[in-house]
């Protein structure tokens, strides 16, 4: 095994935190990681790793030479790109907002696939914030603001979004026509995994954004809760148009509001600021671009 190919798995043992979870992501026995990183410290004289019976640490001179191990395994991964013309290959974890993977990506990755054949995905789906590194993920798609710091994201889309609430919650609240007129009226609060806040509705008024905040009987962390507690009649709520077209065309859902329609929510890809882009999530994110740019976003014609 070379050089190179020694740093990728001390890399993955240091980001996974275990030997174990690293011989299953490579795909090595675990005696042969092992073995490897006995050799690895032994040449280079330091220790690099502390093992304890439940997890593995860096050690500060196992830290100094992570950094540079990713550093160098991004920029041999490029040279190789740019010089042989290489596509891109092996594994790629990537970690998708929910409905964002249902409605746009998973239609669409037999494309991917077919134009990057040597790449393998692992895909999981979540709506909570992912600690990249420790899960071992390359990168994620998730709506919504970056609050993170420590992550790097790539934009790939603005999803126009609409109030919308059920006939059944308009007959009973009556529908408002200015922002102003909505202080008899209810929403249904939608909880961060950022902040655990609820997330307040924001309409453009004038040329500026004005928050409100209504009470709710009921809040959710889910996309999918969010839209069925507004079809259920509980309250006002936000969301992209994709998201409920459908139940805007049955008639469970009407827009609301249209004069002052809330921001478009941005999508992004995104990865840990201490790395860097490896051609692998280059592409994905590249190709993720390509399919919001080609979908039908705008809502235009329903509703």
């Amino acid at each position: 095994m070379d050089r190179f190919e020694e740093m990728r798995v001390f890399v993955r043992i240091a980001e996974r935190q275990s030997f174990t979870r690293a011989s299953d992501d490579l795909q090595i026995p675990r005696a042969t990681v092992t073995n490897l990183m006995k050799r690895m410290e032994q040449r280079l004289g330091a220790r690099l790793l502390e093992r304890t019976t439940r997890t593995v640490r860096l050690t500060p001179d196992g830290e100094a030479y992570y950094r540079r191990c990713v550093r160098l395994i991004a920029d041999m991964e490029d040279a190789e790109g740019s010089f042989s013309n290489l596509a891109p290959k092996g594994l790629l974890r990537v970690n998708l907002q929910g409905t964002l993977a249902r409605y746009f990506v998973v239609p669409a990755l037999p494309g991917f696939l077919a134009r990057f054949p040597e790449i393998e995905l692992m895909i999981a789906e979540d709506d909570r914030l992912v600690d990249l590194v420790r899960e071992g993920i390359d990168c994620v798609l998730r709506a919504g603001n970056l609050q993170d710091s420590s992550m790097v994201g790539r934009r790939v889309a603005q999803l126009p979004q609409v109030s919308v609430a059920s006939p059944a919650y308009l007959a009973a609240y009556g529908e408002p026509h200015d922002p102003a007129a909505l202080d008899t009226h209810r929403a249904v609060n939608y909880v961060s995994s950022a902040t655990g806040k609820a997330v307040s509705l924001e309409f453009s008024v004038g040329g500026r954004l004005t928050s409100v905040v209504l009470p709710s009987a009921v809040s959710v962390s889910g996309a999918d809760l969010y839209t069925g507690a507004a079809v259920a009649g509980l309250g006002i709520v936000q969301v992209p148009h994709y998201r409920v077209a459908g139940e805007l065309a049955a008639g469970q859902l009407k827009i609301i509001l249209a004069a002052f329609p809330p921001p478009p929510m941005p999508v992004s890809v995104l990865y840990p600021q201490s790395r860097q882009l490896s051609s692998r999530v280059r592409v994905f994110a590249q190709w993720l671009r390509e399919i919001f740019d080609a979908a039908d976003v705008s809502g235009n014609g329903a509703g």
